[in-house]
């Protein structure tokens, strides 16, 4: 069972994996930790990681990268269509209405779902959607040995993350064994992009005045400069001196340089930095912490290492910035041991953690005497949760979720979704029936109405006195609306009665009612297996056009490799018809190749490898025979120099042979000789022949004569047939029959002995077998 965490950012991803030595991040096929979120369309397959980065400059039409901003949008949203303007490939609308393409602290319902819902399309069993700043908490406290005692005062921690696309913080609350988050802040649209953009907009004013070039009417010409400004923002962060930025043929073959260094920058992104500083204020005041309450701040993402960002932080809080975790892979590497100790599989050290909402939740619903009443879930909720809230109705009634306008949610649209409790029907008695309602945050920070239960009371003719049991999760917490309370209260207790009166039996029964739930932009389930299907089948798309490739490759690769043979070390091997001949098949294939040959079933190319191997193969297989056959020759020479002198030495009469019979030596001496006469005679056969021929006798025909024929099977037992042993007479015992049991009635004086040996003062050998009645450990 493979346990991991994904880190999928807006610019790159990083997986890590649980194993028993502890948590590794893994790298890809080019042997990179780091793999770009990228994925390049072509005509036939698709690109995904490093190979699709590559084509951003080539491809850049059909590459799709940033995906991450568009999970669980609507097509219509503001924010989408001012992004689709930014972009240089296209997005269209879906059916479901959607953009289709670890999460941050601050997506919503809908972009959880769609991250759930791309888990499930890509094959993936998702354990936990965790927020990414709570993975790294859980990376951060899970290692330390000198947390308080869970008695003690907690210990505070902020975290900052800034990465690419997203500005997240949480201040976490840490004892042994567990952590607490106690609020978090963001600012979805702050993150190194945006430095990126500054740089971006002032070249392309320094070009057109210099060069008189539009960069923005090129795509190619505009995505080469993102990436040079990108590598210039790391180098200013390294470097405060004067830095260059060159391209070549930029545009219209012209080349282009530039110049900045780190202080004119940090003048140009004064606005940006700016608002790093607003987050951590928002932290300090819904935690209604000091910044003394603050133990250490730890910093991670890529954007983070600007320096002037860290420059503020630092001056914010007034301590020094610690960066003991790795800025890029603490988010993977705190999800996969989140999933390690979700997982059966593993064995983890015991350590709880309590997450939050990051959204005040608001439940609204409609009642007959006042309209509009609503329960308010607060911001900076513990989660997961679950809480029961109890309704008389006499009618199905729909609930409606969505987040408090007031939150500062970053989207206009802020429906979670709308959920009807069906099948409620009044008492037998007309009254309004009692309907409680399940609500939860699960484990993925997705909100539901997980179930609802209706109680339907029976009277009956006995009489006892009331009794209502309840059973509840301790988790759940029961909640009864404001307009319920009352009627409730009165309906389950009577103050006017006597405390000895007698009530008539009543019977409760409990009915699960159905709920239809109508979540924001969540998929529908044929849509969701529809596309399940669809990436099962551009899965083993790829795989065929990988295969395809791979057969084209080796095509050329054999091309390449044996013109360069046939002129090297098998020029010995081929006449000169046979060469001119190949070598002219060979000519032909790479023009092939690159014309007819350029995209061609996998077929046609295990056919074309296999008409020039039956031109080749023999030459190479003329190649090896000559390089093996000395080998081969020498091992049976050795072995039957071997059986030689073994003849030799019995005909010496030595004396460690002088248990064969005559006549096997005999057997052995003549098919040496005979095995002699057959290797010279092969040997001065191949001499006499031509390098550019088949050899006369095979490698696979020495070796069998060496290993396998009658000389290796008949000599053999032969020459290491042992020396038999000399037989030794042993003495005779003169009462035998004592060591294995009494003889002659003697087994009462052996009882009589045993019984003195126990009751007498001198314990005999048998007394000392009773130790097994112990107890053995």
């Amino acid at each position: 069972m493979s346990v991991v965490g994904f880190d999928v950012g807006f610019l790159n991803c990083y997986v890590a994996v649980a194993r028993a030595g502890g948590i590794e991040t893994v790298a890809n096929e080019y042997s990179d930790r780091c793999t770009p979120a990228c994925v390049s369309f072509g005509p036939r397959n698709r690109s995904i990681g490093a190979a699709a980065k590559s084509q951003v400059v080539t491809n850049c039409k059909n590459t799709v990268q940033g995906f991450k901003r568009f999970h669980g949008r609507a097509f219509s949203d503001p924010y989408v269509h001012r992004l689709k303007n930014s972009l240089v490939y296209d997005i269209a609308q879906m059916p479901t209405g959607t953009t289709g393409i670890k999460v941050p602290c601050y997506y919503t319902d809908a972009e959880r779902r769609s991250v759930v819902d791309a888990a499930q399309i890509a094959g993936l069993n998702c354990l936990r959607l965790m927020n990414e700043t709570t993975a790294v908490a859980l990376a951060y406290g899970i290692y330390k040995q000198d947390l308080p005692a869970p008695e003690e005062k907690a210990r505070n921690v902020v975290f900052v993350d800034l990465g690419h696309s997203g500005y997240q913080t949480s201040v976490c609350a840490f004892n042994k064994g567990k952590v607490k988050v106690l609020s978090t802040a963001c600012d979805p649209e702050l993150g190194g992009k945006d430095f990126d953009e500054v740089l971006v907009r002032h070249f392309c004013e320094e070009f057109g005045k210099k060069y008189k070039i539009d960069v923005k009417t090129k795509p190619r010409a505009l995505v080469r400069l993102y990436q040079e400004c990108e590598k210039l923002k790391k180098l200013m962060s390294a470097n405060s001196s004067d830095l260059p930025l060159n391209i070549e043929c930029f545009m219209n073959d012209i080349d282009v340089t530039g110049k900045l260094n780190r202080g004119q920058f940090e003048e140009m992104c004064s606005d940006i930095l700016a608002r790093v500083e607003a987050p951590l204020q928002s932290l300090l005041e819904n935690t209604k912490l000091k910044k003394e309450d603050i133990y250490a701040v730890e910093i991670v993402g890529g954007a983070s290492r600007i320096p002037s960002v860290k420059e503020r932080i630092s001056k914010f809080f007034g301590k020094e910035l610690n960066t003991t975790l790795n800025a890029d892979e603490a988010v993977a590497r705190g999800c996969a041991l989140q999933c390690a100790i979700l997982s059966p599989a593993f064995k983890v050290r015991e350590f709880s953690i309590t997450d939050i909402v990051s959204y005040p939740i608001s439940l609204k619903w409609h009642s007959a005497a006042e309209e509009g009443l609503r329960y308010v879930f607060p911001m900076n909720h513990a989660a997961p949760f679950s809480k029961v809230l109890t309704f008389f109705r006499k009618e199905p009634f729909s609930l409606e979720a969505y987040y408090n306008n007031a939150s500062g949610l970053p989207y206009p649209d802020p429906t979670i979704g709308q959920f009807l409790i069906q099948k409620v029907v009044p008492q037998a008695s007309g009254e309004s029936s009692k309907v409680k309602v399940k609500v939860r945050v699960n484990i993925h920070g997705i909100f539901s109405v997980s179930s609802a239960s209706l109680v339907e009371v029976q009277k009956s003719d006995e009489t006892e006195e009331p009794m209502e049991t309840e059973q509840d999760n301790g988790k759940e917490e029961e909640v009864q609306p404001n307009t319920t309370t009352t009627e409730e209260g009165k309906g389950e207790k009577k103050s006017d009665q006597p405390p000895q009166a007698k009530k008539p039996k009543v019977k409760t029964k409990v009915l699960e009612l159905p709920i239809e739930n109508s979540p924001q932009w969540q998929l529908a389930d044929d849509m969701l297996n529809l596309f399940v299907e669809n990436e099962g089948k551009m899965i083993m798309q790829d795989k065929l056009e990988k295969e395809r490739n791979d057969a084209k490759n080796n095509v050329e690769e054999y091309v390449y490799e044996m013109r360069d043979k046939l002129h090297g070390m098998l020029e010995k091997f081929v006449s000169e018809s046979d060469r001119d001949a190949l070598s002219l098949k060979l000519e032909d294939t790479e023009n092939w190749l690159y014309e007819d040959g350029e995209d061609q079933p996998k077929q046609v190319y295990i056919d074309k490898l296999a008409e020039l191997k039956k031109l080749g193969q023999p030459i190479q297989e003329r190649y090896t025979e000559a390089e093996e056959r000395p080998k081969a020759f020498e091992e049976l020479g050795k072995q039957i120099q071997q059986y030689m002198k073994f003849v030799e030495a019995y005909k010496m009469k030595e004396e460690q042979y002088d248990h064969l019979d005559e006549a096997d030596v005999n057997k052995v001496d003549k098919l040496a000789s005979d095995a002699m006469i057959w290797m010279n005679s092969a040997m001065n056969q191949q001499s006499k022949q031509s390098l550019t021929v088949d050899p006369s006798i095979k490698v696979k025909d020495i070796q069998a004569k060496t290993r396998v024929s009658e000389l290796f099977s008949t000599c053999n037992p032969v020459v290491t047939k042992p020396k038999p042993k000399p037989k030794v007479e042993l003495p005779k015992e003169d009462t035998p029959a004592e060591q294995n049991g009494p003889v002659n009635g003697q087994d009462k004086p052996q009882e009589e002995t045993a019984d003195k040996g126990t009751t007498g003062g001198n314990p005999t050998s048998e007394t000392t077998q009773n130790k097994p009645d112990m107890d053995l450990d």
